[in-house]
């Protein structure tokens, strides 16, 4: 795919969804920590309902690593996974208390250190949180980079690296948001929408639907 269609694509999907952001519920970047990390593996739905029960009785490493691994996973054991998921978001609070006085730090390396943080939560965090142009490529960013020749790749990293080198400047920092709502909506796995998709003129895919 030549710059000229990656321009395209990405003007329209601006076009279309000028202040796009995550699904996930949250109102500081704790909280979207946390919800990210409890987003593995689950539903953004999923998780927004476990917090809407979680976040006004505890929104603060203090208060939620009070609550222990027992007290938190009564409120998130509608999530897969929901136990070690419960260590970890305690674990990370300690560590978000001791070092780095109970504040998400905006570094890669810091992010990566805690519990249940890997390189795409991290991501994640930086972009959405910190606006840092940052691209957690998850299941739909991996499917829409390949599929529409955006940016193939074997892997995931692969696929990162090639979007951090490929999409145009101005749209980096919220094109991690496009790729997915465009993936979970439009170019999904099965049956991908291509009879009602903005960008199927400029899309590579050769198996196009009339959806």
């Amino acid at each position: 795919m030549n710059k000229q269609k990656r321009e395209e694509i990405f003007r329209r999907l601006r076009e279309d969804n000028p202040t796009p952001t995550t699904e996930l519920a949250y109102s500081n970047p704790f909280e979207l920590l946390i919800a990210v990390i409890l987003s593995a593996q689950a539903t953004d739905v999923g998780v927004n309902k476990a917090t809407e029960k979680l976040y006004p009785v505890a929104n603060t490493p203090e208060a939620i690593y009070a609550l222990g691994v027992e007290g938190l996973s009564e409120y998130i054991k509608t999530i897969g996974l929901y136990n070690s998921k419960a260590r970890n978001v305690i674990e990370t609070c300690r560590m978000l208390i001791e070092l780095h006085n109970s504040q998400v730090p905006d570094n890669r390396e810091a992010l990566e250190a805690l519990p249940g943080v890997g390189r795409k939560t991290a991501n994640v965090v930086l972009n959405t949180a910190f606006g840092h142009a940052a691209m957690a490529v998850d299941t739909h960013i991996f499917r829409v980079s390949n599929r529409t020749g955006i940016a193939p790749g074997k892997n995931v990293l692969e696929v990162e690296r090639q979007l951090m080198r490929h999409v145009p400047k101005q749209y980096l920092v919220d094109a991690h948001h496009w790729l997915i709502l465009h993936g979970r909506y439009v170019c999904k796995a099965r049956t991908p929408q291509c009879g009602s998709c903005r960008i199927e003129d400029l899309c590579d895919y050769k198996f196009k639907t009339s959806n």
